[in-house]
């Protein structure tokens, strides 16, 4: 049986604004359409930020709800997995950084396992007490945490937080590649990641993306690794060098071309349910 691949959307982010793409989803309403259109082309997961009016970063409850709103009633076919993030707005406090959470009860939701500076330009603070507050939390609502690990220091806090059942197993990972201040984007970095993961929290599953240059070789080694990837226009706004992507879809669509022309399969949305183990 071919291996089954899960795909991720990361349709937005907290970054991109239209002067860097025309075409990056800011409103609830953009922001559903796009992800109905990345599951169409075989996204299983679809990773969501919120942007305020002025198109800035934002945890705003209200904008997580009318998104998740607006794409069930208008795409009741749907069912990609939404995965929340937790870190839209390095202002936010760690109240906010939950709520909705608590409210919505997504399947998903970004656990940053610890802090680091942030663009060569701000602290992203992920504190002790924050971490175990958010995990006991996902527990209660049975939010499966996709663990965020920047560099290897992140996967041992994760071991760390699984030992003291912060965290349950199996965990998830989304190996970051490229950001600034966090480990390089490269084949050599994902293997080190990977074994990093497999030595200290065994019986994981994982998946990565790659932020700029480094996105294909990010993508193509994740697929050859046996991994799951993330694509979308949080972390890229070019498809190719000098070439804007059109579209979140244009990501996916090449995802699953590289997958298939490697001889796995593109897992559905009940597939990944699956082989995540969500709603157990």
């Amino acid at each position: 049986m071919a291996k089954k691949t899960i795909i991720t959307a990361a349709v937005t982010g907290a970054w991109p604004k239209k002067e860097n793409n025309p075409n990056v989803p800011l409103t609830p309403a953009e922001i559903s359409e796009d992800v109905y259109k990345c599951w169409q082309a075989g996204a299983a997961i679809a990773h969501l930020h919120m942007r305020d009016d002025n198109g800035n970063g934002t945890m705003d409850k209200a904008k997580f709800a009318e998104t998740v709103r607006l794409l069930r009633e208008n795409h009741p076919d749907c069912d990609v997995i939404l995965n929340l993030t937790t870190s839209g707005d390095l202002f936010a406090t760690d109240e906010t950084r939950q709520i909705h959470l608590k409210e919505l009860r997504p399947e998903m939701a970004s656990y940053d396992c610890g802090s680091m500076n942030w663009m060569h330009s701000g602290l992203f603070i992920n504190s002790p007490a924050f971490l175990e507050e958010l995990g006991k939390n996902m527990q209660e609502w049975g939010v499966k945490p996709e663990i965020e690990a920047f560099d290897p220091g992140m996967i041992a806090n994760a071991a760390y937080y699984l030992k003291k059942g912060v965290l349950k197993a199996p965990l998830h990972f989304q190996f970051c590649m490229g950001c600034a201040n966090g480990i390089p984007g490269s084949l050599k970095n994902l293997v080190f990641m990977k074994e990093t993961m497999d030595a200290l929290c065994p019986g994981s599953t994982w998946s990565c993306f790659g932020v700029g240059h480094s996105a294909m070789e990010i993508l193509y080694g994740a697929v050859a690794l046996g991994g799951n990837i993330r694509v979308g226009m949080e972390d890229n706004v070019m498809y190719a060098k000098g070439v804007l992507a059109d579209s979140n879809t244009q990501f996916v669509e090449r995802a699953v071309r590289v997958v298939r022309e490697f001889g796995g399969e593109v897992a559905t949305s009940a597939e990944a349910r699956e082989i995540l183990g969500l709603g157990k």
